[in-house]
């Protein structure tokens, strides 16, 4: 066997980062840690939602009959990009005689600049590399506001993927879960009774009661 290729979709090393996690990240870097690192994931009722429109995606004929404008759709597609060291599965990829188009189904409202655009822009940019062809946009289709919300590729989004996988390497490397930053992202966090973001928000900021008082503070 080839030395690594055993690693899922295509992947030749350990180090690399799934395409989901740059989402997760993007949203809350230590969420991303206790889903990634610690390998802790608590399902609520909007993620196994997104679970099940996935598997509904992935599980459809492959590929989809030809569109009347020629577009042919495969979907649960296998891409990585050894430059940037990800890997992944996009939902859907539509070819014609236009570029690839990457589609990514998510269940909640379309965030524009959200976590989201980080996510698909990864997979424009690991299809870009595979095929050697330039993947201007990609596009979010959102079961909330049924529709899709076309992203492009910018210069901004393909820094912003670039630093989001350092962040998380960096998470990877580190021996310490990331501060709980207790915000209003929690509130529809499932893995919040994981990370008790109040609890340790409260910790951090409370005085230690080991601690040694300034001489001036000390009784006479």
């Amino acid at each position: 066997m080839k030395a690594g290729s055993w690693w899922p979709d295509g992947d030749t090393g350990a180090g690399r980062i799934p395409l989901a996690a740059l989402e997760h990240a993007d949203y809350c870097l230590r969420q991303a840690a206790l889903i990634h690192v610690d390998g802790i994931f608590a399902d609520d009722a909007r993620t196994v939602s997104g679970t099940l429109a996935h598997q509904t995606v992935h599980e459809l004929r492959n590929p989809l009959p030809r569109s009347p404008a020629g577009t042919r759709t495969y979907t649960g597609v296998p891409v990585w990009s050894d430059r940037l060291g990800l890997y992944g599965i996009c939902d859907a990829v539509e070819m014609s005689e236009g570029p690839v188009l990457p589609v990514e189904h998510k269940i909640g409202p379309y965030v524009p600049g959200g976590p989201a655009d980080v996510q698909a822009t990864a997979q424009a940019l690991c299809l870009a590399e595979m095929l050697g062809a330039e993947v201007p946009a990609a596009c979010v289709f959102s079961y909330a506001d049924r529709r899709r919300h076309r992203v492009e590729v910018t210069a901004t989004l393909k820094s912003r993927v670039e630093e989001v996988a350092a962040a998380i390497r960096t998470v990877f490397d580190s021996s310490h879960l990331p501060e709980a930053v207790s915000d209003r992202r929690c509130r529809r966090c499932s893995l919040r009774h994981d990370c008790l973001p109040d609890l340790v928000s409260a910790v951090a900021a409370a005085a230690d009661p080991f601690a040694v008082p300034p001489a001036g503070d000390l009784d006479d």
